[in-house]
């Protein structure tokens, strides 16, 4: 019933809504509370005090109008639009990253952080790939859990800092080189996983086969995509604003669809299409825009997660995800160590920048629904709900007091004071600025 799916959506998108307002009061970061509230309600079940309750009081009446009314709370009739919200959030998600990512950004870079990216995605991959091994997974679900152990979250990553007023520091020009990096192996792990799942590919030439071809579609896109963007700069010149968001919306989607006709991501679509949006004269604008759709579909992408989740089906990924969480904040402190060292930086900038970076959100949650697409192992779901909830809430609490940890283990680093300056020291200054010596 259409009056019911309205409700539904109102209510989903004001739970929500109440969810982020306590999470900024808490300082926390919102993608584990959208997540959790989608879990907790998302289940046709009663809570457990619910049904405590409905047990003591033992009246007809009141466990029918419980009922009628938990039954908006799990969305049985607006799921579906939901889900679909969700997967605007994606689109929308990738393509904003497509609008502020650069590779002419990430080669100015320099050395250091090429380095320690590389360094930083080859930890984690092989992290993924200990993980897989010790839970005995298949290749296929193998090469989900070692994509999302490597996927770090730049929308955490971006409020932390932001949080912290680290903006300005030396080392988050190296965190910021080392997410491009990462998002650029993201990219191109996509790829080769939607030849290998998606497309259904079984044997190694077929699964090569399809990443080839994903892989010529990105480069291709690519080219063409910078050699016409003249032209649609041409097309959104002096457009109204109704027209202009349009233009963009339209592009997006067909492009997003087309790539998954051919059997690529169209979450890679999407990020293909940020990036030539980015060399457009109109970026300022295309961001402005989007910026909105982006922070709506996208928390409404992290609630519906949560709505797919069986809460009581977590139990037995819950020991495996806390070591994984555990091993990738080791392996990202390493990672961090070896950038501040190719950075020349201090020491103890190695535990601001593998902290940091162990926030996991968005894209390992896009990692495991291509799994879910592929019809994979549920326990990839499991997995990485606990194993995001895990790093999304700890990380940035280590990132805060990084300094402390660091004091704590290995004492303050001493402070160079220079040596103090006589009186004669300073006549003999102000001699030689007169000349008279």
């Amino acid at each position: 019933m259409t009056h019911i799916v309205i409700l539904e959506i109102g209510i989903a998108v004001l739970l929500v809504a109440g969810v982020g307002l306590l999470a900024n009061k808490l300082k926390f970061s919102v993608i584990p509370f959208f997540i959790i509230i989608g879990m907790l309600l998302g289940n046709p079940a009663y809570p457990e005090f619910l049904t405590s309750f409905l047990k003591k009081v033992d009246n007809a009446s009141v466990s029918a109008a419980v009922d009628t009314v938990w039954t908006f709370f799990t969305f049985t009739e607006s799921k579906p639009f939901i889900e679909f919200m969700g997967r605007l959030g994606v689109l929308f998600l990738l393509f904003y990253l497509g609008l502020e990512f650069s590779v002419g950004r990430l080669i100015k870079s320099g050395k250091s952080i090429v380095t320690g990216g590389s360094l930083y995605v080859l930890l984690n991959f092989l992290s993924g790939l200990m993980i897989g091994w010790l839970m005995q997974l298949p290749l296929k679900e193998m090469m989900v859990l070692c994509g999302l152990m490597t996927s770090s979250s730049t929308a955490i990553v971006a409020k932390v800092l932001t949080d912290l007023k680290r903006t300005a520091n030396p080392e988050t020009e190296v965190i910021m080189g080392m997410i491009m990096f990462d998002d650029l192996f993201i990219a191109m792990h996509i790829s080769f996983l939607s030849g290998l799942i998606l497309a259904g590919g079984t044997s190694f030439m077929s699964v090569l086969g399809t990443s080839l071809l994903a892989l010529g579609f990105i480069l291709t896109f690519l080219i063409l995509g910078r050699k016409l963007i003249p032209f649609i700069d041409k097309i959104l010149q002096e457009k109204s604003s109704e027209l202009f968001i349009l233009i963009i919306f339209s592009l997006l989607f067909v492009i997003a669809g087309f790539s998954e006709t051919i059997h690529v991501a169209e979450a890679i679509g999407a990020l293909m299409a940020g990036l030539v949006f980015a060399d457009s004269k109109y970026i300022k604008k295309i961001e402005a825009m989007v910026l909105p759709y982006k922070d709506f579909f996208g928390a409404m992408f992290f609630f519906s997660f949560g709505l797919s989740i069986d809460i009581y089906t977590l139990g037995g990924a819950v020991g495996w995800a806390t070591l994984a969480a555990v091993v990738t904040v080791i392996g990202n402190v390493a990672s961090g160590y070896f950038a501040a060292h190719f950075s020349k930086m201090k020491p103890r900038t190695s535990f601001d920048i593998g902290f940091t970076l162990s926030a996991r959100g968005e894209f390992s949650i896009i990692m495991a629904n291509i799994g879910k697409a592929g019809g994979l192992n549920p326990i990839l779901q499991s997995f990485v709900v606990v194993y995001v909830l895990i790093l999304s809430i700890v990380s940035p609490l280590l990132t805060k007091e990084s300094r402390n940890i660091w004091n704590g283990l290995f004492g303050k680093e001493k402070a160079t004071s220079k040596p103090k300056k006589t009186l004669a020291d300073l006549e003999a200054k102000g001699a030689n600025k007169d000349g008279s010596l």
